[in-house]
């Protein structure tokens, strides 16, 4: 019964379902019990256990190596698996206009979606929006790729709803985009206070969140008159974005009086 639990939660709508995400490995599960997560199965090797006398979990049950690989989402299976239960968070538009925060437009692969938010983390970015037709934050590909981020980083589920709400109490708040018409950011007086809209890996920005966007940036090639790449992985543009935006001063984030 465990492993089918396990094995099901590989499906969006069983974590749905269940109110449950899985999280494997050594680290990333120490994380996720530190944290204010609620674990409610951590399956693991006696040994690793043994090193962990106070564990906070609902259910410890102990697991050897024929088991874990069998139940592991993992090539190589790493001790501990963790069923944590699904946070849900509330989005707070005056706290996200305090900030940078990202909004992730039909960003299709998982392992996309999770570097991206483990780049949010690194950045310092709180909040990732994920639009219609983005993978799922908590699918087991994306939750290993995120390297424990997804503990920190708020994610959220939306849609193109969400600009309307935006444009209504915040008008001339900044969102911006990348486009292949769009200004140099390098050369762009960028805000430390904005939303960063990052595109699907083949087609970027779709025309809908495009009219939402209301300052365009290149990330521009160089030289910029040779051939070259048709574009660039998403989650590298959005390494590039995130980085420029951080040459912002740090005296220039914190929140008005």
């Amino acid at each position: 019964m465990q492993n089918k639990l396990i094995r099901s939660l590989e499906q969006k709508k069983y974590r749905d379902r269940h109110g449950l995400f899985v999280v494997e490995g050594d680290k990333t599960v120490r994380e996720i019990l530190a944290s204010s997560l609620t674990v409610e199965h951590l399956l693991a090797k006696p040994a690793w256990l043994k090193q962990l006398p106070d564990i906070k979990a609902n259910r410890i049950i102990e697991i050897n190596d024929k088991e874990l690989s069998q139940i592991s989402f993992q090539k190589t299976p790493n001790q501990v698996i963790a069923l944590v239960r699904l946070p849900q968070y509330t989005l707070d538009l005056t706290e996200l206009t305090c900030g940078l925060s990202l909004y992730l437009d039909q960003v299709q692969d998982p392992g996309n979606l999770g570097t991206i938010i483990r780049l949010a983390d690194w950045f310092g970015i709180r909040h990732v929006l994920c639009g219609e037709g983005c993978a799922d934050p908590f699918n087991p590909k994306t939750v290993q790729s995120t390297m424990g981020a997804i503990i920190r980083v708020k994610t959220y589920q939306s849609d193109q709803s969400f600009f309307q709400q935006l444009t209504s109490r915040h008008p001339d708040f900044p969102v911006y985009g990348t486009f292949l018409n769009g200004e140099s950011i390098y050369n762009t007086s960028l805000s430390s206070k904005a939303m960063i809209v990052m595109g699907n890996e083949s087609k970027g920005v779709s025309d809908g969140v495009a009219q939402h966007v209301n300052r365009r940036l290149l990330i521009p090639p160089y030289p910029p008159d040779e051939p070259t790449s048709e574009s660039l992985n998403v989650a590298a543009a959005a390494a590039i974005v995130c980085a420029e935006f951080r040459r912002v001063p740090l005296a220039s984030l914190s929140p008005p009086r």
